[in-house]
C-alpha cells in the first residue's frame, strides 16, 4: 500500500463551488422514507453486509488482510403463514440466498489451502437473524442457503495490486446535514424497534416510516408488521395500534422540539377493521409470506430513501471495503459532506460526489466535487473560506481512505 505521504502528493482532482440555490430544508415539499431492519430489502442488506464484515475478519485471521469478495447480491424469497389472534404459524419458510464473490483458496500447489468461506457467511446470516429477530425461529421458519463463487480474475487482479486501486468506474454521493423531516424519519424508525419494543412487543421489526412535509406540516405514515402470538383478538389489535401511534407520536414531538412544525401520523392505514383486514403477522416479518427481498433496493447508506436528494443508486451494503467504490464512496461521501457542514454551519446544504476510474488509485478520484447550496452564496463574503475548508476537508479524508475501511470492517458506520 502507498504510504499517506505519497497520497498528499497525488492528484486529489478537487473542485469546490457555491451553488446559489434554496437548501432542501427550506423548500415547500420534501418527501422521506426509511425501511426498517425487518423489511425484507433491509434484511437482505443487512444480511450482506454481516457476511462481508465475517469474510473480512476470517481473511484477516487467516491470511492477514482482507482477501478480495463481493456479497452484494443476497437475495430473499418469501414464504407463506397463516397468522391468527393468538398465534398462527409459518406454512412454508422463506428463502434466503446469500450470493456473491469471494477468494476460496490461498497459496498455490501443493501450497493451496480452502478458505472456510462458506460457513463463515452461513454462521454470520445465522448469528444476525437469531440476534435482531427474536420472533422468527430461524431454525425452522428460514431455509439459509449460500453460493460463493471465486471472483473474475480482473477484478482480483485489481484487488490484488499495490495502492488499492478502484475495481470500478462509478460514483458515490452524499449530502448533510439531514433535515428535521429526515431526522424524524430515521429516529421513528429506530425508536419502534428500539425502546418501544420493551412495552409494546406486539409490534414487529418490519416497520417502514414514510415522510410527506408540505411547508411546516409534517405527515407521517407507518406501517409496522403486528405479532399475532400477543393479540387474542381485534379489540386488542386496535388497543395496540393505538398505543404504538400514541407512543410514536409522543416520541415525534420530543424529536421536532422547539422547530416551528406540525406532525400528523398514521399507523397502519390499510388496515380495513370492518372487513377484517389487519397487518398481522407470526414473525414480525412480511417477507414470511408475500414480500421478497434484495440488497440495495431499499436506503441509502444514511439509512434513507430521499428522492429530494442527490442520490446513487448503488447498493453499499456487501460489497469489500478495500476497493469497492459502490461502498467506499457512497460512505466517504457522506463522511465528507459531515465535516464540512459542520465546519460551514448555518443553512447551507453540502453536496458530495466522488468519481473514481477503475485501476486508478482509491484515494485519487477523477473528480471529487463539493457543491455548498445556500441562497445568496455568490455574494457571500465567506464562499472562498468555504470552498476552501471543503477542499481541505476533502484531501484529508482522501488521504486517510484506511479510515473508511475500518470504518466499515468494524461495523461503525451504517450501510443501510
Amino acid at each position: 500500500m502507498m504510504h499517506q505521504e505519497g497520497r498528499k502528493m497525488a492528484k486529489k482532482n478537487i473542485y469546490a463551488a457555491g451553488i446559489d440555490e434554496v437548501p432542501m430544508p427550506k423548500r415547500n415539499i420534501e418527501i422521506v422514507e426509511r425501511k426498517g431492519i425487518g423489511h425484507p430489502d433491509s434484511v437482505a442488506d443487512a444480511l450482506a453486509e454481516e457476511v462481508s464484515k465475517a469474510l473480512c475478519k476470517m481473511y484477516i485471521k487467516e491470511y492477514g488482510h482482507v482477501l478480495h469478495h463481493n456479497t452484494d447480491e443476497t437475495q430473499i424469497a418469501a414464504g407463506q403463514a397463516a397468522p391468527r389472534f393468538g398465534g398462527g404459524a409459518v406454512i412454508e419458510p422463506s428463502y434466503i440466498l446469500l450470493v456473491g464473490r469471494t477468494t476460496t483458496y490461498i497459496g498455490s500447489g501443493k501450497d493451496i489451502r480452502a478458505l472456510p468461506c462458506k460457513p463463515t457467511a452461513l454462521a454470520a446470516a445465522r448469528k444476525y437473524l437469531d440476534r435482531t429477530f427474536p420472533n422468527l425461529d430461524v431454525n425452522s421458519e428460514i431455509i439459509l442457503d449460500a453460493k460463493l463463487g471465486t471472483g473474475s480474475d480482473d477484478l482480483a487482479g485489481v484487488y490484488k495490486a499495490s495502492g488499492h486501486l478502484a475495481n470500478d468506474t462509478s460514483f458515490g454521493v452524499g449530502y448533510a446535514p439531514l433535515s428535521l423531516t429526515e431526522k424524524l424519519v430515521l429516529k421513528t424508525e429506530e425508536y419502534i424497534n428500539g425502546s418501544l419494543k420493551k412495552k409494546l412487543p406486539e409490534s414487529g421489526q418490519d416497520v417502514k416510516v414514510m415522510a410527506s412535509r408540505i411547508g411546516n406540516k409534517i405527515t407521517l405514515t407507518v406501517a409496522c408488521a403486528m405479532i399475532d402470538r400477543y393479540l387474542k383478538d381485534a379489540t386488542e389489535y386496535k388497543s395496540a395500534v393505538e398505543q404504538l401511534k400514541n407512543s410514536t407520536l409522543d416520541n415525534a414531538l420530543k424529536i421536532i422540539g422547539s422547530n416551528k412544525a406540525e406532525v400528523d401520523l398514521f399507523v397502519n392505514t390499510g388496515d380495513d377493521y370492518k372487513r377484517k383486514v389487519f397487518y398481522l403477522t407470526c414473525t414480525g416479518m412480511s417477507q414470511e409470506m408475500g414480500d421478497d427481498g434484495s440488497v440495495g433496493r431499499g436506503n441509502r447508506c444514511n439509512g434513507l430513501i430521499t428522492p429530494y436528494r442527490p442520490m446513487s443508486m448503488e447498493a453499499t451494503s456487501g460489497k469489500n471495503p478495500i476497493t469497492h467504490i459502490g461502498k467506499i464512496y457512497n460512505i466517504l461521501s457522506k463522511l465528507i459532506a459531515d465535516d464540512i457542514a459542520k465546519s460551514v454551519g448555518g443553512d447551507a446544504e453540502i453536496r458530495v460526489r466522488l468519481l473514481s476510474q477503475i485501476g486508478k488509485p482509491i484515494y485519487e478520484p477523477l473528480n471529487a466535487s463539493i457543491d455548498i447550496v445556500t441562497e445568496g452564496v455568490k455574494n457571500n463574503p465567506k464562499l472562498s473560506k468555504w470552498t476552501s475548508e471543503a477542499e481541505v476537508i476533502t484531501a484529508e479524508w482522501l488521504d486517510n481512505i484506511d479510515k473508511v475501511t475500518e470504518l466499515i470492517i468494524d461495523g461503525k458506520v451504517r450501510t443501510f
